[in-house]
């Protein structure tokens, strides 16, 4: 009887388990898991150290694939719980066009505008964004931070408006609601700070360079290491007031020997006002250190912050008491060592562990970001509204890749494309090559014949895919039996009279490769084909022939150009050389009218502006090959030519980018045995030795 008993017993037991196993599994092993073991929800602070350093084995079909921003998790939470989402606050139907058009209320509402506000204004105002009719704009923007928006005929609560608050400690009255109105303000505190819909900017001084700006200090993104290992500039005791605190701080800041290596501390009192940030600019702590302690929850941390960037100073960032600048797309965490303030007393040994090459790619990303979005007033308005446009149209948005790395966000187009693989920059990154033919784009002027023996030396190319003739001449082309016959479509565009057309995006180029060509150049099959297998190997660069040199005329106070140094140069003459299609689309959708509109009015300009705009892009020189003399008898401008201030292109372009991107080079690329007193049969570009 017992054992009938104690058998039941143990089959209701058994039973028991199998109903718990069954139907309680997964919530008996999630109280079971150790906490640690949890999936956690990711926050943007902090980003530790450890996932960093991490080998990456990401494959190249992923690399196009956008993460989660540091902030992606958060972003809908803390927008709805301050008021505004972009699906709320902003109405798109005015930007149903595609076209993003900002207007900038008149300067006369208000009086007076700081300084550093006519640089905003006058950066949108000279930028393909502005519109002067309000009807077509997108983006409305105000004049000032210190007008009451309710005199504003447009404002509708502040839907669509744009308010740059550009000074962390003042608001336009105690009472002020911006609305529905975004908010680019400098230094926000994550309290006020709408994630999704407002953006965060860096504290700038008034003499914040409009346009151009100071170059990184580190040429060629190959830094050598600081002599110092950490700088501390600023306050000490803004942490606390607490004695522990202070002792901890110093312990902190003491110098210690490691490698040589030492950690310097200079007190420069409390975070000091607008007037005095351009004199830290002379202390050379930043520039000699590796690493660069930017104070926390202090309004100039944010100008420390550019200050370390512009030094290759890799910058170490504790607690969160500030918006990262445009956090949404940019990877800080790539550029900045972020840790929890707890672990105050562990930044020496945190630093001093990482090995070099880890170090070498955070002051690498620095010179980057200052260079990309922070070195200008211009930049950093642009980088503002390039973050605007990329919510509003998520659809033709840029991938994540496109904002962390060279050139960035500014000069990758997403009316272009936003797929990495189009663009001439990140054939690495993603694993992949330009296309293996070229389209010939021949532009006929005014003056020019048809050109025949030209079309049949670039027919003859086994890697022409097509030629387009791009007649500006006004005659009319000749009949289509009067053209040379060729085994590759041939098509004339007619109407094309300024010189600014041949560098537009026509729709009918199907490759990757232009060669551009003017009527008067001579080039022989073999000549095309080794430039295109050049170009292939540097698809972002220019490849081309006929070169120029640009020079400082210390008399005339200008820059200026010459044909007259064989050994040096910094120009590639588009009457015969190779690029990237997408420079076409650079060069007419990034470039502001008035330089394309000088380009027409004067001679030579349009090779002197592309190579501007390539350079500015690439950092890089272009690469010349080796030509014929039947080449040199191109038409070029007397040479050496200085212009005069005011008047040459090239000064006028210097002054328009705010420094001189061109870059000198000595490098020559030659066919393997070139000239070699070998026999000519082993030689594959024969033709090429053929003066």
């Amino acid at each position: 009887m017992q054992s009938r008993r104690r058998k039941y017993l143990w089959l209701t037991l058994s039973a028991s388990w199998l109903l718990l196993l069954l139907l309680g599994a997964p919530r008996f092993w999630k109280l079971a898991t150790f906490p640690g073991l949890r999936p956690r929800t990711l926050t943007s602070w902090p980003r530790w150290l450890d996932q960093g350093l991490l080998p990456s084995f990401v494959g190249p079909e992923e690399l196009s694939k956008e993460p989660c921003p540091p902030s992606c998790s958060t972003h809908k939470w803390r927008g709805q719980r301050l008021g505004c989402l972009m699906e709320t606050c902003f109405d798109t139907s005015r930007c149903q066009n595609q076209d993003f058009k900002v207007f900038v209320y008149p300067t006369g509402l208000i009086q007076p505008i700081s300084e550093l506000h006519h640089k905003v204004l006058a950066s949108i105002e000279g930028s393909r964004y502005h519109t002067a009719n309000p009807e077509e704009a997108c983006l409305f923007v105000l004049p000032g931070d210190a007008l009451d928006p309710q005199l504003l005929p447009l404002w509708n609560g502040g839907q669509n408006h744009l308010i740059f608050q550009l000074h962390p400690d003042f608001w336009p009255g105690l009472d002020f609601d911006p609305g529905q109105a975004m908010v680019a303000r400098t230094s926000p505190t994550p309290e006020t700070f709408r994630l999704g819909f407002d953006v965060s900017l860096p504290f700038l001084p008034q003499s914040y360079p409009q346009r151009g700006g100071r170059r990184s200090q580190l040429a060629h993104l190959i830094p050598p290491p600081g002599e110092d290992l950490l700088t501390f500039e600023g306050q000490l005791d803004m942490w606390g007031t607490g004695p522990s605190i202070q002792r901890d701080q110093n312990a902190i800041l003491n110098p210690s020997d490691h490698h040589g290596k030492s950690i310097k501390g200079y007190r420069d009192g409390p975070c000091k006002q607008d007037q005095t940030t351009d004199q830290s600019e002379d202390q050379n702590g930043l520039y000699n250190s590796t690493f660069c302690f930017i104070p926390p929850n202090c309004h100039m941390g944010s100008f420390r912050l550019l200050q370390a960037l512009k030094a290759g100073c890799v910058p170490v960032l504790l607690s969160r008491g500030w918006e990262l600048p445009f956090a949404e797309v940019i990877d800080w965490g790539a550029a900045a060592i972020i840790v929890d303030e707890r672990h105050l007393l562990q930044i020496k040994s945190i630093l001093q562990g990482l090995p070099p090459a880890r170090v070498l790619a955070l002051r690498q990303q620095t010179q980057f970001l200052w260079d990309a979005y922070f070195s200008s007033v211009e930049k950093i308005v642009y980088s503002t509204l390039e973050i605007i446009r990329d919510r509003i149209f998520r659809a033709a948005s840029r991938p994540w890749l496109l904002w962390n790395t060279p050139p960035g966000g500014l000069l990758a187009l997403p009316t272009f494309s936003t797929h990495l693989g189009d663009f001439p920059f990140y054939y690495l990154q993603h694993g992949s090559r330009p296309s293996g033919r070229f389209s010939a784009l021949i532009w006929v002027g005014p003056l020019d014949q048809p050109p025949l023996k030209l079309i049949q030396e670039v027919a003859g190319s086994q890697h022409c895919a097509q030629i387009l003739v791009l007649w500006g001449n006004d005659n009319p082309p000749p009949a289509q039996g009067k053209w040379p016959q060729t085994t590759v479509p041939l098509m004339v565009i007619e109407g094309r009279k300024k010189k600014s057309d041949r560098f537009f995006p026509y729709g009918t180029i199907s490759t990757d490769a232009v060669l551009s060509l003017d009527a008067h150049s001579s080039l022989s099959t073999s000549e095309v084909d080794f430039a295109f297998v050049v170009w292939k190997s540097f698809p972002e660069r220019i490849v081309g022939f006929q070169t120029w040199s640009h020079f400082w005329d210390e008399a005339k106070g200008s820059w200026g150009y010459t044909d007259q140094r064989p050994n040096e140069f910094s120009v590639v003459l588009t009457a015969a050389a190779f690029y990237h299609r997408y420079y076409h689309n650079l060069f007419t959708h990034s470039l502001p009218a008035p330089l394309r509109d000088l380009v027409d009015e004067l001679s030579a300009c349009e090779d002197i502006l592309m190579n501007f705009l390539v350079a500015e892009v690439t950092k890089l020189p272009p690469i010349k090959v080796p030509q014929r003399k039947q080449l040199q008898e191109v038409p070029s401008p007397k040479s050496p030519r200085a212009d005069q201030p005011g008047k040459g292109c090239v000064h006028r372009f210097a002054s328009w980018f705010g420094h001189m991107p061109l870059v000198h080079s000595q490098l020559r690329l030659d066919p393997v045995l070139f000239k070699d007193p070998v026999s000519v049969l082993r030689k594959k570009y024969r033709p090429l030795e053929r003066l």
